[in-house]
């Protein structure tokens, strides 16, 4: 992957658990206004419901689906899932997946809701749907008062082609029904995003200076895993490049057992007894405990984290 283009993913990354959301909000509403002005282009045909549909429903489908695939909680829930199949068929394990998968999906929708409300406040795409919609009901409605024609030629009105003399005070109407739809969209999810904080906030098991201290934590061993990653990764390849072009024999070069990988990519899981900041703290304080004291398996924890500690396995997936 490009350097600028990683490093940016990285800052989004840092965006969205620090800032909230406001900055994928504002990228994806910028998105859509050049794709609204550059791209679209109503067929004023019978075409128009579908196109216009297609171009407000379908970029925010793909948003959704980025959302899900730069979410590195998506992967930690569903690498080796398909390996676990008696416990999804435990309740409780399946509870917990489906949570998680609530939680991914709920901070997913964030670029697809930007984008359906800015889509709204633009009305193009409204607009088009609308004027090619197959609903007595409603053209009656635009056209009440109108020429005879109204209903007819409902579908030329954006691009300007009809004969009605009308057409820009039918098209304002629906340009105003979609702003007002636009307005309402932005108000109830500002509203829920509100109370969703506050519930999430009440419930905290945590103080306010340990939450902000609990993030930077979070945000840092993310940073310092991928460097040391890189760095152990790249130790061992060149130690095996060298011996294998050397044909020397190669020096001991320590690296974690496939069961301590799979310890610390799961999910983590609060528990107040024994407080740790993510599933590698907790490996590390517990993978030397002797057989008698609780291991990282038997310490499971609340089936689903807190709201507020939500953080803690999200971030974005560097592809």
């Amino acid at each position: 992957m490009d350097t600028k283009l990683k490093s940016f993913l990285s800052f989004v990354q840092k965006q969205q658990t620090s800032l909230g959301f406001g900055l994928v909000a504002l990228l994806t509403a910028g998105s859509e206004q050049i794709f609204s002005a550059v791209v679209f282009r109503c067929p004023c045909s019978t075409w128009n419901f579908t196109y216009g549909i297609v171009f407000m429903l379908v970029p925010a489908l793909v948003l959704l689906v980025l959302g899900y695939i730069l979410s590195n909680k998506t992967w930690k829930l569903f690498t080796g899932l398909c390996r676990r199949k008696r416990k999804l068929l435990r309740f409780k394990y399946a509870c917990t997946v489906a949570m998680v998968f609530l939680q991914v999906t709920s901070t997913a929708l964030v670029a697809p809701v930007s984008w359906i409300a800015v889509a709204l406040l633009n009305g193009n795409y409204f607009e088009c749907a609308l004027t090619g919609i197959n609903s007595t009901f409603y053209k009656e409605h635009v056209c009440a008062g109108k020429a005879p024609k109204c209903q007819e030629e409902l579908y030329r009105f954006p691009c300007g082609k009809s004969s009605v003399p009308d057409s820009s005070d039918v098209l304002a109407v629906i340009r105003a029904e979609s702003q007002v739809l636009g307005w309402l969209v932005i108000a109830c999810v500002a509203v829920l995003a509100l109370l969703l904080t506050c519930v999430a906030r009440c419930s905290s098991p945590v103080s306010f200076l340990q939450l902000k201290f609990w993030k930077e934590y979070a945000q840092k061993e993310g940073s310092l895993l991928e460097s040391y990653s890189a760095q152990h990764a790249t130790a061992l390849a060149e130690r095996n490049l060298n011996s294998f072009f050397q044909q020397t024999t190669p020096n001991p070069v320590v690296t974690p057992e496939n069961t301590a990988w799979e310890k610390i990519s799961s999910l983590y899981k609060f528990n107040s007894k024994r407080q740790y900041y993510s599933i590698l703290h907790q490996y590390v304080e517990t993978c030397h405990e002797t057989p008698h004291r609780p291991s990282i398996k038997s310490d499971t924890g609340d089936i689903v984290n807190p709201a507020a500690l939500n953080f803690v396995d999200d971030g974005m997936e560097i592809l």
